[in-house]
């Protein structure tokens, strides 16, 4: 069954999509998180010549970086190629992404007076996004093609702590210290989160995955308090487009509960909790994503064929206890170091099994 809103006809007969609804899959669906990346000879080509937001930027290039690994290794799913700081540049922060480091903001974000100056983000500016999905969708045929945000707490601890952070002592200082002016960033980061969901989504992407990757610094009682209200209003947003809502983040075995609440389809895993015991924290009516440690990768055929088979197994027993699918994944993002081998073969056996 395939139903229309807005610009795109949603395909349930996908795999992904399927396994996300509760529908029968033809396959086990299986992408990586990290896929298209510095994993792959033919990525690190073209970064040779072009820096990474400039990649971001580029219709063609977002293109042909997100069509790598699905050329490569038969993923059920392509993402999106960008980065979660791709909305804020956009939006006109000054920052920019430092190659070993990460995005680095030029004037971190740290009183009331800063967020006051926080702009909304306008679609035209990240029309090579749109431009890139559709050239996307014409390459793509039966592959899903997912889009992605990150997550306002994210965004924010990005933006106070001025780039990445180990202790997250000033976005956490701000939380407490000045809760009126954190949650007027978190909604202003929420609005330019929403605006950048909706582009893809009117563009026709067939799922999101809004990543919250820092979430797991915080207590279950923080993430309610000062997070989970802004990632519900985004997920809220994007409810009318009727593609699955994903959301992910890593070392948050003690809110998946409350992450899956706040209006995800499928909540994405990590590596430390298995398939079936984050069933029984979320409860039923919900997929699951993962879980496969990335570092596994390295240790060898049999050590990856063993997990592999594990992490399928207790996606069955997740599906039996409640969960209305899973996709297979990693319990993070695909490592630099990773052999592209490795992938193309754990593919097959997913598919396989």
């Amino acid at each position: 069954m395939s139903n229309v809103t807005g610009t795109r006809v949603h395909r349930s007969h996908l795999p992904l999509v399927a396994a996300a609804t509760g529908g029968t899959p033809s396959r086990r669906p299986v992408w990586f998180m990290r896929q298209a990346g510095r994993s792959l000879p033919e990525y690190r080509a073209i970064r040779a010549n072009h820096g990474m937001l400039e990649s971001c930027f580029d219709a063609e290039l977002v293109c042909e970086i997100t069509m790598q690994p699905v050329r490569r290794h038969d993923v059920d799913a392509a993402i999106l190629f960008s980065d979660i700081v791709v909305p804020l540049k956009a939006a006109g922060i000054d920052l920019d992404i430092v190659a070993g480091t990460g995005p680095v903001i030029a004037e971190p974000v740290r009183s009331a007076e800063a967020v006051s100056r926080i702009p909304r983000l306008e679609p035209a500016s990240v029309g090579a996004i749109s431009h890139a999905i559709e050239l996307l969708l014409a390459q793509l045929g039966d592959t899903a093609l997912i889009g992605f945000a990150g997550a306002p707490f994210t965004l924010a601890s990005y933006l106070i702590e001025g780039g990445p952070s180990r202790n997250y002592e000033r976005t956490k200082a701000m939380m407490h210290g000045d809760p009126e002016t954190w949650a007027e960033l978190m909604a202003r980061l929420a609005d330019i989160t929403i605006a950048f969901l909706q582009v893809q989504l009117e563009a026709g992407v067939d799922a999101i995955q809004l990543f919250d990757s820092w979430a797991g610094m915080l207590s279950a009682a923080d993430y309610q308090r000062f997070v989970a209200p802004h990632s519900a209003r985004v997920l809220a947003e994007v409810a009318g487009y009727g593609v699955p809502r994903i959301h992910f983040g890593v070392g948050t075995g003690e809110l998946l509960a409350p992450m899956a609440h706040v209006g995800a389809d499928v909540i994405g895993v990590d590596w430390r909790v298995p398939l079936d015991e984050a069933v029984r924290r979320v409860g039923p009516g919900k997929a699951v994503q993962g879980n496969l440690d990335p570092t596994l990768l390295f240790a060898g055929p049999e050590v990856v064929d063993s997990e592999v088979r594990r992490v399928v197994a207790d996606g069955d027993r997740a599906i039996a206890a409640g969960a209305v699918g899973h996709i297979f994944n990693l319990g993070h993002g695909v490592l630099p170091g990773t052999d592209p081998d490795v992938l193309t073969r754990t593919v097959e056996l997913v598919h396989s099994l």
